[in-house]
């Protein structure tokens, strides 16, 4: 790739400022050791990568035991489960010569020179996956510079074919572009003790139940007036709440019951969940995958909130689940927004709302109708996830990385 002066300026500056960087070294020898085996390098430049992320590299992960995956993301979010993580490179350059990664795949964000002429320089393969192409910094002001760019790339896989349109213009004809459609978090259905379900269908029987998932303080008043609204119209109903923190899980029962007059069972000291119990304060983190599967409906928890939802809205859909939430969709803005295209969420705008929208998916049609498109908009997000991961490792497989 030819350096166009401005690019070169831009660049030397940014070496320079590297070097200049305290105890760049130190960091460096902090870093795990390389192990031996095929590595990719999964980057992740913004926050709202991570969740299609994860769900990427638990796929990779499926498929090539032997695989590692190296990961880097911004300060103060969860990296992907299993991986090798590390933070957003300064120094690129030395960067590449630690790791020797054999594949390099993108995900979101736009362009960084440094890191593009750096990857042309060593000739390791990039896909860029649902990056918007846009580059960062002062260069985006120089024109062709995008064009420039993009020549270390061995494929563009784009979500839609708008932006393949668009990418085209960009790029001309001379790059491997596909649309692939949307990468979604949360695509995988998790998994429950199969014994323990069955023996949680027997004692509700034909109870009504709904779930309030990853649920934090400040939303409880308008959950448990939304129960309060909802009895009036399914006096059996039970509601399943788990806290955002499960410590806080006890103070919650507590407050339930002695404040609010519930009759309120915890999970963690084994109380009986009987006819009688009216809501049921789950804190065990493993077993999301089990409160999907019983109840027909779940309100994301956080999304009446400033933090946003603190689950990927993929969770219960791929379980059939019939999902509420609010405003706030947080980190999985992308996942709710093809959830709501396809007309598969019911989204609420204050906490008043919240009671209307339970009595209203009590209504068996009503929330089947939500979970068929939310699991067929889950089942569609699994596919691109599939064939996104199918790619990579193919072109590991014709690099010989063994």
């Amino acid at each position: 790739m030819r350096s166009p002066l401005g690019l070169s300026l831009y660049l030397a500056i940014k070496s320079w400022r590297a070097r200049a960087l305290p105890d760049l070294a130190a960091l460096e020898n902090q870093r795990p050791a390389r192990q031996p085996g095929p590595l990719i390098w999964l980057h992740i430049p913004v926050e709202t990568g991570i969740q299609a992320a994860s769900e990427l590299a638990r796929r990779l992960q499926d498929e090539r035991p032997d695989l590692k995956i190296l990961t880097t993301h911004p300060v103060g979010v969860t990296p992907p489960r299993d991986t090798l993580a590390q933070p957003l490179p300064t120094d690129t350059a030395a960067f590449l010569a630690y790791w020797h990664p054999d594949l390099i795949a993108q995900v979101g964000g736009g362009l960084d020179a440094a890191l593009m002429v750096q990857i042309h320089r060593k000739k390791i393969p990039l896909f860029l996956i649902e990056s918007d192409i846009s580059i960062t910094g002062a260069l985006r002001w120089i024109p062709g510079m995008a064009r420039a760019l993009l020549a270390p790339c061995a494929r563009i896989l784009s979500p839609d074919e708008a932006t393949t349109r668009a990418l085209r213009r960009i790029a001309g004809s001379g790059l491997e572009l596909e649309t692939t459609g949307r990468l979604e978090s949360g695509t995988g259905a998790l998994t429950c003790t199969e014994a323990e379900r069955a023996a949680m269908t027997r004692l509700l029987q034909t109870r009504p139940v709904w779930l309030a998932v990853s649920l934090p303080a400040a939303e409880a008043d308008a959950v448990i007036e939304a129960h309060r609204h909802a009895l009036r119209l399914a006096h059996r109903l039970l509601l399943i709440v788990v806290p955002e923190f499960p410590a806080d899980a006890i103070s919650l029962a507590e407050k339930m019951t002695d404040q609010q007059g519930w009759t309120v069972a915890l999970r963690s000291t084994d109380e009986d969940l009987d006819e009688e119990c009216e809501v049921y304060v789950a804190d065990n983190e493993e077993e999301f995958g089990l409160w999907y599967r019983l109840a027909p409906i779940t309100y994301m928890g956080g999304s009446l909130s400033e933090q946003g939802s603190l689950r990927a809205p993929f969770e219960p859909a791929a379980l059939g689940s019939a999902i509420i939430h609010g405003p706030r969709t947080g980190i999985f803005a992308a996942s709710f927004a093809a959830l709501i295209e396809a007309r598969a969420t019911r989204e609420i705008r204050t906490p008043a709302d919240l009671g209307d929208a339970v009595g209203d998916l009590l209504s068996p049609d009503r929330a089947a109708l939500l979970a068929h498109n939310a699991w067929s908009a889950s089942t569609s997000g699994a596919e691109v996830v599939d064939r996104v991961a199918r790619l990579l490792l193919n072109q590991l497989d014709r690099l010989g990385a063994r």
